[in-house]
């Protein structure tokens, strides 16, 4: 797939958003790519990521056994990754602000780990997850997301396979333009989330 076939299937799933929004890393954007609207369809999912299975196959040359997602937006591109792959999938999630592994999953001691997100934007959750899947024993091999929104700029210490790249601009709170100034920013993200 090439960078538009990949964008419009966002378009097509209503998924590639404007306006004012507060990412997970804490940084506003005024886009914002909401990949669960994109895994919602099974067809589609299955396509974007039978895209990025191959470019990984392509480019990682250790075999995979198993993918090790963050949740919570990763866990469904995790899963798909880990079918296209033929591979178990599993995923952290936050107990106390750290990812934990959970719900019996275990990582075989040595095993060769595709860490797979949705979106990479600073990195932080794929470093944190990464981090995780080392302390329960995984080797990380690669890290796979469908969007990369540093657009290679982002150092994983592992190779980072992406969908597509993309320069999308992020501000921190101090130095918002002019026009997202005095706007509500909306939180379509999972982490720290608060009723």
């Amino acid at each position: 797939m090439n960078k538009e076939e990949v964008l419009n299937e966002f378009r097509d799933a209503n998924a590639l958003l404007e306006g004012h929004f507060l990412l997970s890393s804490g940084l506003h954007s005024e886009m914002y790519l909401q990949c669960a609207r994109v895994m919602m369809d099974p067809e589609r999912g299955a396509r974007i990521c039978k895209a990025l299975a191959e470019k990984i196959n392509a480019t990682i040359d250790k075999k995979i056994d198993i993918v090790v997602s963050p949740a919570m937006g990763g866990v469904i591109v995790g899963y798909e990754m880990g079918r296209q792959l033929g591979v178990p999938s599993i995923f952290t999630e936050r107990v106390d602000g750290e990812f934990e592994l959970r719900r019996g999953f275990e990582i075989p001691k040595g095993a060769n780990v595709l860490m797979a997100e949705d979106i990479v934007t600073t990195g932080l959750s794929s470093k944190e997850c990464i981090e995780t899947i080392n302390k329960f024993g995984g080797n990380v091999v690669a890290a796979s997301c469908l969007i990369d929104r540093s657009n290679g700029k982002i150092d994983l210490g592992v190779p980072l396979v992406s969908l597509i790249g993309l320069e999308i601009a992020a501000y921190d709170k101090d130095n918002l333009p002019d026009h997202l100034e005095g706007t509500d920013a909306v939180k379509p993200g999972s982490r720290d989330l608060k009723k």
